[in-house]
């Protein structure tokens, strides 16, 4: 692909020229990378969530017959420009490949980067064989933007400033807005602003920042309600010793509070909901930034300074390590705020003489100046093991040589959301080469993903990365000439390349598989610092690790960024139309890799595919088990390896890792204090720690306040009677339903008695054949739950526990409030939630009826539309013909989610507002599995 050299050509007689000399890898001379690939064509149909509609619809479009159909579609409806039905409407990869690759090599060759035109086709060869085969991509505003009529914007990261006068303030909320509507985000370190402590030139006292976080907040909340993404991501920083600190901490807490309180009401509360616009500070993560001095002092429990912002002085002094529990604490309740740790951000920084970097973009991996810009790209690992379980060393360093001379190409043509952003990163070109599929690889290569052996792999490759792309680096320097502000910052930028190759000496390998690549980095290092030296380099900052959402799924990844597998059994998406449950293919490799026969491997992957997990899988030896820990289910990662695999990576990058440490409901707050601990200890840039259901979207209690005498009443001492329930009977004759159901291609009934006045008394389930053992345990399960809602057991109570429960058979139903289920159970009392609970109670238990998720996705009020719809509960027994007209097409809330939450997806994250699916954390942001929209940086 590239040579590790700069060399010259002369052409036709012309003066000798410099350039980099490109040599084939992936390409043969005489032969087009397309003409090694087999195509097909294909049909993509994507419905709107809501009513069943066709939202999107492009027929014949042209693939790889390699690809998945869920790449397919995510290209398809993303990433091709053109009106549809026009015939400037893409329609083939190729096309999308040639618009932004034909891009990027005239730039190339109009800017001097290649010795010959020869060596610029073979750049072009290699880059799009890369791009068709699925090697690496480029972050989504390259494919949306590069060689269209539109503004070449190529960067999905922003961070912006803020001073302390009201021109800043305003001119902040602009440029985020500008940044918000075209579809990326950004983030801004608020600290300058005065605290609301302080006084004003004209003697009254300041608002301080975080309320102007609001009017910031309630932009971005508007925006991106009216935009067609909903992708108002934001990052907001303040510093540790600001004199507002407390008060930004805890802004985000008493706001989940509120929206506590208000659904607690009855109001509108849900995603998308009419009352939730009077939450605040609901549209940005938040982050403490915190030094070194600050950490030291809750490490010897000392007091700490809060800074007056206009004088300089100390205006008050509290406990560090009480606010460090208050941070906790925050963080523990409603997953903000999360922490940078400013003193190794700033130690790691190539240009200090241009400025501190004070802040992040919204996932917190691009860390650099303010008013600057970082454009992304990520390398898929899995592409580079061999059947051997090798890791093919060299081509995996000629593709990152590729990779970063095709992103730092990009800053000469692209453009910006502001002038100041412009110059910035022209002056420093900042870049974000980094890699997806990680877990993925770590687990086909039978290490485990929280082990030493699988932090030496993942750290031997990104120092490899780095090291070959500072290389390249300096190697363009020679070429094209460094930054403009290196030779300001030549000297600290020396320093951190030292910092890098010291860092990867000091990496111990512990098998067989990276020894080799930290061989081949030592080299990558070695030579990067020898021609740094001479050339200086091109970039100030060249890798990070991203959430790669979008590009994931666009590169058919089992896993993102550098998380591991959220889960062992997920969808895949069929050509033809609809979906199956299939277990990772990444099992039967793991499984081949730790020496299984394939009767074994057969036997365990039909376990895993019945149970979702592997413990007590048939000949699976409980010492494998660790090697098929996901970031949730039946076995866990602790949430310390989290932590240990972001601390192994860390050394070996320009910027950050964008990545929520996940830990169970159950753990404290000073599981929280522990983990940020450690991550300063251990040397981390940022860390942000995610508590399973600690947000509103989990069922709560409905119950109201007591009134003061009845308290009174409860405090004094007293004897209590306990009464025994009693069963209440139905009568002989009452009012019924049947609902014949598939689910998983399943078949059953349920049969649902009520009493005629008050509601559901009796429940029998038909599944699977008569005197089979099946049946007999559903016949039991539906007495037992008879007599229990006869002796005064809610249904609601039910609905709580059994919703969400995982078991096969599971998929899609054949009911249209319901299209996916994650088990037979889960769907029936799903649909008894919808068939006999009043709004009030299903709306608190997250199970809202299709019309009524319809009412509320058009601005309704879905409470209204429930009063006009009759239910069983309250009425005479109606048809099923007539239920069913009551109710339109799209799935509802609970069931949007079920199948998602069953695979490890967090149960409250937000549902995609492009396909109706539940989407899961990555990084700090939100990733859909079912058309790829992110909530963040892609």
């Amino acid at each position: 692909m590239t040579e590790t050299v700069s060399g010259s050509a002369t052409r036709k007689g012309r003066k000798p020229r410099r350039g980099l000399k490109i040599r084939r890898v992936f390409t043969t001379p005489g032969v087009h990378p397309y003409d090694t690939v087999e195509w097909e064509r294909r049909d993509v149909v994507m419905t709107n969530w809501r009513d069943g509609s066709v939202n999107f619809q492009q027929n014949g479009v042209e693939f790889p017959k390699s690809w998945s159909m869920n790449a397919t579609q995510i290209v398809a409806s993303k990433y091709f420009r053109g009106a549809l039905g026009t015939p400037q409407r893409e329609w083939s990869l190729k096309q999308l490949v040639d618009r932004v690759v034909n891009t990027y090599t005239a730039t190339g060759r109009e800017h001097g980067y290649f010795a010959t035109d020869e060596d610029a086709e073979i750049f072009d060869h290699e880059l799009k064989h890369a791009l068709v085969h699925q090697m690496f991509s480029f972050n989504s505003p390259v494919w949306f933007n590069v060689g269209t009529s539109s503004k070449a914007q190529v960067s999905a990261c922003f961070i912006l400033s803020v001073d302390d006068t009201m021109e800043s303030i305003l001119d902040w909320y602009k440029e985020e807005g500008i940044i918000f509507k075209g579809g990326s985000g950004a983030g801004v370190n608020l600290s300058h602003i005065r605290s609301s402590k302080e006084l004003l030139s004209s003697g009254g006292t300041a608002s301080g920042p975080v309320s102007f976080m609001r009017g910031a907040d309630a932009s971005a909340g508007t925006i991106k309600s009216g935009g067609a993404t909903r992708r108002a991501a934001k990052m907001v920083v303040l510093d540790v010793d600001h004199p507002d600190i407390e008060e930004f901490i805890e802004c985000k807490a008493r706001e989940e509070r509120k929206i506590r309180a208000l659904r607690d009401a009855g109001f509108d509360v849900d995603l998308g909901g009419a009352d939730i616009v009077s939450v605040q500070y609901q549209n940005a993560n938040n982050s403490v930034r915190v030094s070194d001095s600050f950490m030291r002092a809750v490490e010897s429990d000392s007091d700490f300074g809060l800074v007056a912002r206009t004088t300089g002085e100390t205006v008050a002094t509290v406990r560090a390590k009480e606010l460090f529990h208050k941070m906790a604490r925050a963080a523990w309740e409603c997953a903000d705020p999360g922490v940078q740790y400013d003193d190794t951000i700033n130690d790691w920084h190539t240009t200090p003489e241009s400025g501190r970097i004070s802040a992040s973009n919204p996932c917190s991996e691009y860390v650099h100046l303010d008013n600057s810009s970082c454009n992304l790209a990520s390398i898929n690992l899995m592409k580079f093991l061999d059947e051997d379980g090798s890791f093919r060393v060299e081509d995996f360093e000629r593709l990152t040589e590729l990779v970063i001379t095709a992103m730092d190409i990009s800053i000469t043509f692209a453009d910006f959301p502001t002038e100041k952003i412009g110059e910035t990163t022209r002056a420093f070109r900042q870049l974000g080469i980094g890699y997806t599929n990680l877990g993925a690889l770590l687990m086909a290569t039978g290490h485990a993903y929280d082990s030493d052996g699988g932090r030496a792999v993942a750290a031997a490759i990104t120092s490899l990365m780095t090291g070959v792309a500072y290389r390249r680096s300096a190697e363009l320097a020679g070429v094209v000439g460094p930054y403009d502000g290196y030779a300001k910052n030549a000297e600290a930028h020396k320093r951190v390349m030292r910092k890098h190759a010291a860092a990867n000496d000091d990496l111990r390998t512990v098998g067989e598989m990276e020894q080799p690549i930290h061989t081949a980095a030592t080299r990558a290092w070695q030579e990067c610092l020898r021609t740094g030296e001479q050339n200086g380099w091109r970039n100030a900052q060249a890798s990070l690790l991203a959430p790669t959402g979008t590009i994931s799924f666009m590169l058919d990844c089992d896993t993102t960024g550098i998380e591991p597998d959220f889960s062992l059994v997920k969808l895949k998406k069929l050509v033809g139309g609809g979906s199956m449950q299939i277990v990772n293919q990444g099992i039967p490799r793991a499984l081949r890799t730790l020496g299984y026969h394939e009767e074994q491997i057969e036997a365990i992957v039909g376990y895993v595919a019945e149970h979702g997990h592997v413990v007590d899988a048939p000949g699976l030896r409980p010492e494998h088990y660790e090697v098929f820990d996901c970031a949730t289910g039946r076995r866990y990662i602790r949430p310390m390896g989290h932590v240990d695999m972001m601390a192994a990576v860390q050394p070996f990058l320009s910027g950050a890792v964008s990545k929520t440490v996940n830990v169970p409901e159950e753990a404290t707050v000073e599981d929280f204090e522990r983990l940020y601990f450690e991550g300063w200890k251990k040397g981390l840039k940022a860390l942000a720690v995610y508590r399973d259901n600690c947000k509103v979207g989990q069922p709560l209690s409905t119950a109201g306040k007591k009134d003061e005498a009845e308290e009174k009443t409860e405090q004094a001492p007293r004897t209590v009677e306990v009464r025994r329930p009693v069963r209440r009977r139905l009568p002989k004759r009452r009012p019924s339903q049947t609902v014949s159901f598939t689910v998983g291609g399943a078949e059953g009934y349920i049969t649902a008695g009520s009493y005629p006045d008050d509601g559901l008394g009796e429940v029998f389930l038909k599944l699977g054949k008569q005197g089979s053992t099946l049946a007999g345990i559903m016949d039991a399960f539906s007495i037992a739950i008879s007599i229990a809602l006869q002796h005064g057991v809610p249904l609601e109570t039910y609905v709580e526990k059994f919703t969400n429960m995982r078991f096969e058979p599971a998929g899609m139903t054949d009911d249209p409030d319901i299209r996916m289920a994650q088990s037979v159970v889960d769907y029936i009392f799903r649909r008894l939630a919808l068939d006999y609970l009043p709004y009030e109670e299903r709306a608190a238990l997250g199970v809202l009826s299709a019309e009524e998720r319809a009412a509320q996705a058009a601005g309704e009020d879905p409470a209204q539309v429930a009063a006009e719809v009759v239910t069983y509960a309250q009425s005479a027994p109606v048809t099923e013909a007539e239920a069913r007209a009551a109710r339109r097409e799209p799935e509802s809330q609970g069931a949007a989610g079920a199948a998602e939450a069953g695979r490890g997806f967090s149960t409250d994250a937000p549902l995609c507002v492009s396909c109706g699916t539940k989407m899961r954390p990555s990084g700090s942001c939100y990733v859909c599995e079912g058309c790829g929209s992110t909530s963040g940086c892609s």
